[in-house]
């Protein structure tokens, strides 16, 4: 089972989005069962349950991790792909966010656009390595800070952008022959609690 994994897919999206499949994908990610055992904890007969774990099979989002035999029957235990999912902006993709539309450093807005086409983009990494059998090759910095001002963080942001950019021009080699590009996507934003509302316009200036 993978840590987490991208959709892509409109139709499978729609199905991980069905309240009843999600609550199935929510059991099945903790282990193993079958519609049997998961009728129980839903709260539906065995042949709906069994109904939308067909549905979920079909869109790859789980999978059969073995059988055994219960009286004359045969049940199927099933379990999830990945522990948790995330649905990549391809699955809306008419109307999925383009950074390049507008570029506004201090836009909470296009931070959230960057953040989507960072979904896009690693999901198909991802997708093409696992079938090339190769390894991805990607590095990611979390963690926090607290500002005592808003001009503390503005310094904070000039400091960053100014050596970032110094580390682009040392590193950069855009004529290297074999080279290969990387995106580079930095962000810096309120912490949100989980006992707390979202921040309101007059705190996030």
């Amino acid at each position: 089972m993978l840590d987490v994994t991208v959709i892509e897919d409109p139709e499978a999206a729609a199905v991980s989005l069905d309240p009843i499949r999600a609550r199935l994908l929510a059991e099945l990610a903790a282990g193993p069962a079958s519609a049997a055992m998961l009728a129980g904890k839903v709260g539906l007969p065995r042949q709906k349950v069994n109904y939308h774990l067909k549905a979920l099979e079909r869109h790859g989002l789980v999978e059969l991790a073995g059988e055994r035999r219960k009286g004359n029957v045969t049940e199927r235990l099933m379990r999830a792909t990945a522990a948790s999912y995330v649905i990549s902006p391809l699955a809306l993709a008419a109307v999925q966010p383009d950074p390049d539309r507008f570029r506004d450093q201090l836009s909470a807005r296009w931070l959230l656009a960057l953040g989507a086409r960072l979904v896009r983009d690693v999901g198909q990494l991802i997708t093409g390595a696992a079938k090339a059998r190769q390894r991805l090759a990607t590095y990611a910095l979390d963690g926090e800070v607290r500002f005592a001002s808003a001009a503390e963080r503005a310094a904070f942001i000039q400091e960053l952008t100014a050596g970032v950019a110094a580390l682009i021009r040392k590193y950069d080699a855009p004529e290297t022959e074999g080279g290969r590009d990387h995106r580079i996507v930095l962000a810096v934003h309120p912490t949100l609690k989980e006992t707390e509302p979202a921040p309101t316009q007059t705190e996030l200036e």
